[in-house]
């Protein structure tokens, strides 16, 4: 005989906020249903530690039947009886494990189970997909089987079945656009995502096997079930580790390091965490920049959104954290905003930056096939992670112009190298290491046999916005104004460009006006020693390599107004200020400032203005040489 009963609650309106407003992804459904059937088999497991005639090999089966449009969700746990499933089922927000817990909290109770559901909801997202669920179940015993069944309306019925085992049945009728649940690939793809890791196997009826007296299906089992996390390093092997690995990240190749410990104290959590060798090729997509380590709440997937666990930058680790005690919102979607994260999260990054560092010190060559697959995200780190910069910039490495290519230096090397007079560190952008050598930026730094940093990669420059000095040492552009670089200098030569700046004044205006509105001002240089002349920016202006950067992204950025520095040794330039001061109309002045100009920006990897006519000039002098040559 069955019962019609109306459900304890404002059930349309909480009904609705649960299917609609709650849980912000359908797929979960799956997920708390199966967490549900976990904590039936938990409870199950501890009560047959007391009487032996509850045990069974546990198990949750789901069962999709695309004829009868109907997905079953099975266990063989503890299962209820019929006033608990008034009580637990038909009252929403009613949490039967919850309970279940306060009533043996307290009690001198070994092997507790530790169970998922707190918040009595988490069946009822099942409405999500299904226009109306039967529930059957029989609690461990002698008890009957009861049959609960309902729309997600105002009511539900409630009568006996016929059920034998112990455990719980539920059967989802799906709704039209829900078929895609009883898809045998689907239910994979949640189980892997949400329940890998539930300490029973899930299984899904598989292939048919027919033998000469009867068929039968084969049971496949959809998840891995072995928390590796959970146990001591000391009892899992390398092989483990391996396919632990493979299983996470679908990578075929070996992680350069892996961190697995266990926090003990106020935070308790568990972590296993691998250091990749091979960067995905979807590492600077949008979507992989959000995804990160895999938390875990007793064996239940919980969010893999980065930011929770770990700061962005170290989006590229893959592993798992598990812990008991974080606190969730109802829907277990999204960790509240609490102490206890930013605990972890911190204790999470300090392991992994000291295992970087100790790969750094003492196996350099697995730190270098890290480091050349992950140094940009690394990078990161250092512009958005103020609290761990220092530590960052530690792990950094780059090429430089004294030593030889291929040959990476880190900035504290570079420092204890400096010779005494040295005070700041210098560094180059550009594209790499045989261009920028050519540059008449690093002339006078290569008579010097100072040494500079060759930052190659088009981040370096947006992260020294954030970095002003290293060891209390200022880091330095070497192709801008505002190098202390006197004490390398000369006195002689400093003061012959004194001196001429002084006398030909009127040439250096003269050229500014020529080159206007392109450059500020001209002034003669002691720090080239080769080229006529280079272009430099003022020490807080962006550099070319910058604006070529912010051009290739399509981003607006202000034309920076250079300096044009002018070689006071250098013969060209030398006749060019004695041809104006003897004739200062002379149309060559004004051809000779635009071809130098133009041959500025081609050394700063900029075109001329006017490629054309530069083209034309050239052509012109060159010809005039060969008549002279000829005469």
């Amino acid at each position: 005989m069955s019962e019609k009963m109306k459900f304890e609650a404002e059930v349309q309106q909480l009904l609705h906020l649960v299917i609609n407003s709650l849980y912000s992804n359908r797929d979960i459904f799956l997920r708390e249903l199966v967490a549900n059937a976990a904590d039936a088999i938990d409870k199950a497991r501890f009560e047959s530690l007391t009487n032996p005639e509850i045990s069974a090999e546990w198990e949750i089966l789901i069962e999709p039947n695309k004829k009868k449009n109907i997905l079953k969700i099975s266990d063989n746990g503890i299962g209820m009886t019929h006033d608990e499933v008034i009580r637990d089922i038909g009252t929403i927000a009613k949490s039967g494990t919850k309970a279940y817990m306060e009533s043996i909290a307290g009690k001198d109770v070994k092997d507790a189970p530790d169970l998922i559901g707190q918040f009595g909801v988490g069946f009822y997202s099942a409405f999500m997909v299904a226009e109306k669920i039967v529930l059957i179940s029989k609690k461990a015993g002698d008890s009957p089987a009861v049959r609960w069944e309902s729309s997600g309306e105002s009511e539900y019925t409630v009568s006996e079945d016929s059920r034998k085992e112990q455990g719980t049945e539920i059967h989802l009728h799906m709704k039209g656009d829900c078929k895609s649940y009883l898809e045998e690939w689907k239910i994979r793809e949640l189980v892997k995502k949400y329940s890998d890791f539930i300490a029973y196997p899930i299984r899904m009826p598989g292939t048919e096997k027919k033998s000469d007296e009867s068929a039968s299906k084969e049971r496949e089992v959809l998840n891995s079930g072995k928390a590796l996390w959970l146990k001591p390093a000391s009892e899992v092997s390398d092989e483990e580790y391996g396919r632990f690995y493979s299983h996470l990240s679908h990578y075929d190749n070996e992680p350069v390091s892996r961190i697995h410990y266990a926090a003990e104290g106020a935070m308790e959590f568990n972590a296993l965490l691998f250091i990749p060798s091979k960067a995905p090729f979807d590492l600077f997509s949008p979507e992989t920049a959000r995804k990160g380590v895999l938390l875990y709440i007793k064996r239940v997937f919980i969010t893999d959104e980065i930011g929770v666990l770990l700061p962005e930058y170290l989006r590229f680790m893959k592993g798992v954290v598990e812990s008991n005690d974080l606190p969730l919102n109802v829907s277990r979607e999204i960790l509240q905003d609490n102490p206890q994260t930013a605990k972890i999260r911190k204790n999470l990054v300090r392991k992994i930056l000291a295992e970087l560092k100790r790969l750094f010190d003492k196996e350099q060559d697995k730190y270098l096939k890290f480091y050349k697959e992950f140094k940009n995200v690394l990078k990161e780190g250092v512009h958005t992670d103020s609290q761990n910069r220092e530590q960052l910039l530690d792990l950094l490495l780059f090429e430089s112009l004294n030593n030889e290519p291929g040959k990476m230096i880190s900035l504290k090397k570079y420092c204890d190298a400096m010779p005494p007079a040295q005070k700041d560190i210098y560094c180059f952008f550009g594209e790499n290491k045989e261009v920028m050598e050519s540059s008449p930026h690093l002339e006078f730094f290569k008579k010097n046999k100072i040494d500079v940093l060759f930052m190659t990669d088009s981040i370096d420059e947006w992260i020294l916005g954030a970095v002003n000095d290293y060891a209390g040492k200022k880091i330095k552009i070497a192709g801008k104004s505002g190098l202390d670089i006197d004490s390398f200098v000369p006195e002689e030569k400093k003061k012959d460009a004194e001196k001429k700046n002084s006398k030909y004044s009127s040439f250096l205006k003269r050229l500014a006006e020529i080159l206007s509105p392109d450059i500020k001002e001209a002034r003669f240089s002691s720090a080239l020693t080769d080229s006529p002349c280079c272009l430099k920016a003022d020490e807080f202006s962006p550099g070319p390599h910058m604006e070529r950067l912010m051009k290739a992204m399509h981003r607006p950025m202000p034309e920076t107004k250079y300096v044009l520095e002018l070689n006071s040794e250098h013969s060209l330039v030398s006749a060019m200020a004695d041809l104006y001061e003897k004739s200062p109309e002379d149309p060559r002045i004004k051809e000779l400032t635009e071809i130098l100009y133009d041959q500025s920006l081609l050394a700063e990897g900029k075109p001329p203005r006017n490629f054309s006519l530069f083209s034309k000039r050239l052509s012109e002098i060159m010809t005039e040489l060969i008549k002279i040559k000829d005469k």
